[in-house]
């Protein structure tokens, strides 16, 4: 088998100083544990680059942005250590978007759901298509968005964030992520989005890092506890995912 049919981070830096990172996966951009450890990675080592101003995070393809977890590694998760494990991965993204010293622009041209909610929460500005619904499924699956629930609840608000987590079947519309906050702006085309992009990133390239930096720490004051409460919550999914309750419902949505 191709290692990219397995998933893949990619990276690409321009002579400007913008670092570019693309994930992607053939089952909707979903992401195995080892694609969450390399995009968290990947992410630090951008944000440790004295040569990289700006950070573009992207999925591949014209479709869905993220499908959130692998759900073949959900289903084969045995017990407690490689539970807690395979969730950390988000955690270990979201953190690294976090302490990223960079300002990172998200780009979501399609449906993010799950994780990639989570994902798109931790950029710190987020374009989107028309096309880009979202939906925190983890309840209709047994578990719960408890590692992406702080970045999601930090970006949309906790009433917004409890409406998705609650009511985790329906997608909700790219303008209504866009009405909550996730999304700074939202457009018809892929085109129209990326020539906005363009536009900011070129900004941004011409604008101080140092003022950028101490920005991005205010920005995301508060946060300082999530290297710990992240890991936390993901010992609850990691413990809810061996219930035969979970392991029955993500059988039953797969067979979908």
């Amino acid at each position: 088998m191709d290692n990219r049919e397995q998933g893949f981070v990619d990276v690409a830096i321009s002579e400007s100083g913008l670092g570019t990172i693309t994930f992607g996966h053939p089952m909707s951009n979903s992401l195995p544990g080892a694609i969450l450890r390399k995009l968290a990675d990947t992410i630090t080592q951008l944000g440790e680059d004295p040569e990289i101003r700006v950070i573009l995070l992207k999925s591949d393809g014209d479709r869905a942005f993220c499908a959130g977890a692998s759900f073949d590694e959900l289903i084969s998760l045995e017990d407690l250590q490689t539970g807690h494990e395979f969730f950390s991965g988000f955690a270990r993204v979201i953190n690294a978007c976090r302490k990223c010293p960079k300002f990172i622009v998200g780009r979501v041209q399609g449906k993010a759901v799950g994780g990639g909610v989570g994902i798109a929460s931790s950029v710190d500005y987020c374009f989107a298509t028309a096309r880009a619904e979202v939906k925190l499924s983890e309840l209709a699956v047994g578990i719960g968005p408890f590692v992406v629930g702080p970045a999601v609840e930090r970006k949309i608000g906790l009433s917004a964030m409890s409406e998705l987590a609650i009511n985790a079947t329906e997608f909700r519309s790219a303008s209504w992520a866009k009405e909550k906050g996730l999304f700074t702006d939202v457009f018809d085309t892929p085109e129209q989005m990326d020539s906005e992009i363009e536009r900011l990133i070129a900004q941004l390239l011409k604008s101080n890092p140092e003022a950028m930096r101490e920005l991005k720490e205010i920005f995301w004051q508060g946060t300082e506890h999530w290297d710990q409460l992240l890991l936390d919550r993901a010992s609850i999914s990691g413990r809810l995912v061996l219930s035969d309750f979970t392991r029955n419902a993500i059988s039953a949505f797969k067979a979908k």
